[in-house]
């Protein structure tokens, strides 16, 4: 079929990761670069994840008609016969027509390779795969230590000017990469002693062997946590009383976060006011002080500005550099506010949805009744009625994430298996190794394709949802709805691009088809072909190899024991635990907050049905509904 499935599959994965952005970012008021860019990162990774498997049945495609070829020649009958002459022997073979053996004569002749080696359905042709491969992992590998990191430093510059900001992302980059020079000129002395030379191939290999080594390091610890937590939180939402009670102290928590962030909103706005007392509208400075309020949502310039100004001068001298700080401060402390009133409001709608999941559950009326009426279309609302409702979000939902839970359990079982017995090739014990080779006893290329494609989704599914739970990056948090701001967009391209090809390189040892890896001579993907081996550099090949599987095994014990959440329990950083009087104490605060905060909306919605009804009764439009307001 050439490249038409190589086609297909780049337009819907750039549907998907244009669609997907869009649901997170917010293209009006996002830079567009900023857009273009994360739009590139995501869009490539998952490229990487998707055509992946068209190369894996290429490459079995490949391997054995190379293999048929090295094979001794077929010998076969001749018949000399009338029936059957030597001009349409092999329009006879091809037809099976049966052969007239009287004459034993001999003839030497090959089968051709696609009689015995089908051609897979997704064929890609080698230059279309290599030229492929080499776009697609070096510009991300370009974007995201070059290009991201440095974008990530700008958006939170507080400088007035473009030049200023670039000079102070390169600055605040400084470090960023000279520890990475560093760690490259390590390597290039420890290449250089042991005398293997270099090359232009070799140090593109150093390039990627570094990358993939930090990328690797990262994917033990996220897949450690995620193999055994993406099942167990599947499983936990299926008890709404649990899903309900961790809501609830995550919004004891969050509450206070959230009385922290306004805080030092506030704080801010007092120096900035301070600050601006003493520049004029006539001011050089002036300038700098326009940008720094249009940065600030209108509502609360304007509280600001109805406060009294204060009654000491702010302790900085009117200076540009005093305004950069300012400026920069701000800037992340609005992005902080933003975040947490972001994750503020989605907790509270998830929390009164389960609420009133719970409350339907225990009555014994099957349709589903809401505490506030839902907004839905009518077509919606036609098909998904209030019985249907109750019997999918009471009774189906806990069956059916159980179920999926169990099958996700199985899947981490055995990638951890696969993860410690991949290196053992004779017996093939890897069941992912074990499972393709069995499709491709078959040239079952299709399902070779979806082994893969589903199992590279669940590991990054188990890495990248862990990301975004760890605690010291809550900074960044994608949320839906446009509500994602531009910096934790930028992280998560940055970190699609660094995981995603040596989980996917992982993925091939796994499966058998790393030859580097496995020691053991296989047909290589066009993959690893552009990414090299990490066996140029002995100590981080030989190390790998011992040390992955361990940690593997050793982070899934302590997270299903938790023992990272009682550790961090121990050190007054409260997690929740079940059998802890403290995480009681902030389920019924949670509890509290909610519940004032359901009543505080409902007024404000009771408020906007009298002042509409008012308008609409006695025909005053908005100015006599203002004066209720």
């Amino acid at each position: 079929m050439g490249v038409g499935p190589l086609v297909i599959e780049v337009l819907l994965t750039f549907f998907v990761a244009a669609v997907v952005l869009f649901q997170y970012g917010n293209w009006y008021r996002h830079h567009l670069v900023v857009t273009v860019a994360v739009l590139v990162a995501w869009y490539f990774s998952m490229l990487i994840v998707f055509v992946l498997p068209l190369d894996v049945s290429t490459t079995i495609y490949e391997t054995c008609r190379s293999d048929l070829d090295l094979s001794p020649a077929r010998q076969l009958r001749e018949v000399s016969s009338s029936a059957v002459t030597e001009n349409n022997f092999t329009e006879t073979i091809l037809h099976g027509l049966p052969l007239n053996v009287t004459n034993d004569t001999i003839l030497t002749t090959t089968v051709p390779p696609d009689l015995k080696c089908p051609k897979p359905w997704s064929f890609v042709p080698r230059r279309v795969l290599l030229v492929f491969w080499r776009i697609v992992y070096w510009t991300s590998q370009f974007l995201t230590w070059l290009i991201l990191p440095l974008m990530q430093s700008y958006t939170k510059a507080g400088d007035f000017t473009i030049g200023t900001k670039l000079r102070s992302a390169i600055i605040d980059n400084a470090i960023y990469y000279g520890s990475y020079l560093l760690i490259v000129g390590i390597l290039l002395l420890y290449i250089a002693l042991t005398d293997l030379g270099l090359d232009g191939a070799k140090l593109r290999t150093i390039a990627a062997s570094a990358s993939n080594t930090w990328g690797l390091f990262w994917l033990v610890l996220l897949l450690g946590y995620g193999l055994v937590e993406v099942p167990r939180s599947l499983w936990h939402s299926a008890s709404i009383v649990h899903t309900l009670h961790h809501s609830y102290f995550h919004a004891a928590k969050l509450s206070q976060e959230r009385a922290e962030s306004n805080e030092r909103v506030n704080d801010l706005l007092q120096s900035m006011r301070a600050l601006g007392g003493s520049i004029d509208p006539g001011h050089p400075l002036h300038s700098h002080m326009d940008v720094i309020e249009s940065k600030i949502p209108t509502e609360l310039l304007d509280r600001i500005r109805r406060q009294p100004p204060p009654d000491s001068p702010h302790a900085d001298v009117p200076s540009e550099k005093a305004l950069v700080r300012l400026h920069k401060q701000l800037i992340k402390a609005l992005q902080n506010q933003r975040r947490v009133e972001t994750q503020w409001g989605l907790l509270v709608e998830k929390i009164v949805n389960l609420e009133d999941t719970h409350r339907n559950s225990i009555s014994h009326d099957t349709s589903f009744k809401h505490s506030t009426p839902p907004r839905r279309h009518y077509i919606l609302s036609y098909i998904y009625t209030p019985t249907i409702e109750w019997i999918w979000r009471c009774f189906v939902r806990g069956y059916l994430l159980r179920a999926l839970a169990v099958c996700c359990a199985l899947v981490s079982v055995v990638v951890v298996w696969s993860e410690l017995t991949f290196f053992s090739t004779n017996p093939t014990i890897s069941l992912f190794a074990v499972f393709v080779n069995l499709a491709k006893a078959n040239y079952d290329y299709f399902t070779i394709e979806m082994i893969s494609s589903l199992s590279m989704a669940y590991i990054a599914l188990c890495a990248y949802s862990t990301l975004f739970k760890i605690r010291v990056l809550n900074l960044y948090y994608l949320a839906p709805h446009h509500q994602t701001d531009e910096y934790s967009l930028i992280f998560s391209g940055m970190m699609l691009c660094r995981l995603t090809p040596p989980m996917c390189l992982n993925f091939l040892s796994l499966i058998h088809m790393d030859s580097h890896v496995i020691k053991k001579h296989t047909e290589e993907t066009y993959y690893t072909q552009i990414m090299g081996h990490m066996d140029v550099i002995k100590i981080i090949s030989d190390g790998f190899n011992i040390y992955f599987p361990m940690m593997i095994v050793a982070l899934c014990l302590a997270t299903y024991y938790s023992l990272g959440s009682r550790l961090l329990s121990a050190l007054g950083f409260q997690q929740f635990m079940c059998d802890d009087d403290l995480t009681t104490d902030l389920i019924e605060e949670g509890k509290t907050l909610i519940s004032r905060e359901s009543r505080r909306r409902q007024r404000m919605e009771d408020n906007a049905a009298r002042r509409k009804d008012f308008a609409e009764r006695f025909g005053g439009g908005e100015s006599s509904a203002s004066m209720y307001r």
